[in-house]
């Protein structure tokens, strides 16, 4: 199953952290945040990714032009006849990595559509470049298969400033994009969706898959919530860049479930 990344947006506020790199890129220890996603599902096995790129989107294709030689020691001959060696095998990701220009302006729903051509399975899976969690891939992929919907979101409980989901059980019967007062779950991204999930977005740069679409699915009955009761936490700005960091220094980053336990730095 194939996983798309929405990597495209403007990162309105965290311009203190890092001015001039896509908010993807911006770094938990030393390497992008959107790496540490990407490891994530490939612990559960899907390394098939789809990057939709617009704001600076040739930033992240250099990082994954260079990934090979970023990871590798290396000579290189710097003559007429000029050469580059690279020394022992790469013990890096064997990951297959599509990076779509999807547009300077394009919003979240714009965006999925104009990836649609890359989708080759029947499901799916879409998260956001932004957020890091310890969710269990296929137990979610378990659960949308078993319900037969269209959609399914997974739903956490962080801090009310994103979108809200009314449940009765696991049925989403309201999507409310930005609620006035958290009343319970929200939106984490981590979705999968069935490929007709397609026939309800528009190539419309101003379609926002967090409005008409995901609210018009819950009230046809056709989204569904997995709920997650663990970590999960979106860096949105300067204040979550030093939590997430502090977590990744300390070795205690729930998300970090591709190694071994690191021992807690010293204090």
């Amino acid at each position: 199953m194939q996983v798309v990344i929405l990597c495209g947006g403007m990162r309105t506020r965290i311009r203190d952290i890092a001015e001039d790199i896509p908010k993807p890129m911006i770094p938990i220890g030393d390497r992008p945040i959107l790496w540490h996603i990407m490891k994530g599902f490939a612990h559960h096995g899907f390394t098939d990714f789809i990057l939709c790129l617009g704001y600076k989107g040739w930033i992240i294709k250099r990082y994954f032009l260079d990934y090979h030689l970023a990871n590798s020691d290396f000579s290189l001959g710097l003559g007429t006849h000029s050469d580059l060696r690279i020394h022992g095998s790469n013990p890096e990701e064997d990951w297959n990595v599509t990076l779509a220009e999807t547009g300077f302006d394009a919003m979240t729903g714009c965006r999925m559509k104009r990836i649609e051509r890359y989708i080759t399975g029947d499901d799916f899976l879409l998260t956001y470049g932004d957020g890091v969690a310890d969710i269990n891939i296929r137990q979610l992929i378990d659960f949308h298969r078993g319900h037969g919907k269209i959609g399914t979101v997974t739903a956490v409980r962080p801090p009310g400033r994103f979108g809200e989901i009314d449940l009765d059980g696991n049925q989403v019967v309201e999507f409310n994009e930005k609620p006035l007062l958290t009343r319970g779950r929200i939106s984490g991204g981590f979705f999968v969706f069935q490929r007709r999930m397609f026939d309800r977005l528009q190539d419309d740069v101003g379609l926002v898959l967090e409005q008409a679409p995901l609210m018009q699915l819950a009230r046809d009955g056709q989204l569904m919530a997995h709920l997650h009761n663990g970590f999960w936490q979106p860096m949105d700005n300067s204040r979550d860049y030093k939590y997430l960091n502090e977590l990744w220094e300390t070795g205690r980053a729930p998300w970090n479930c591709w190694e071994a336990p690191r021992l807690r730095a010293a204090a």
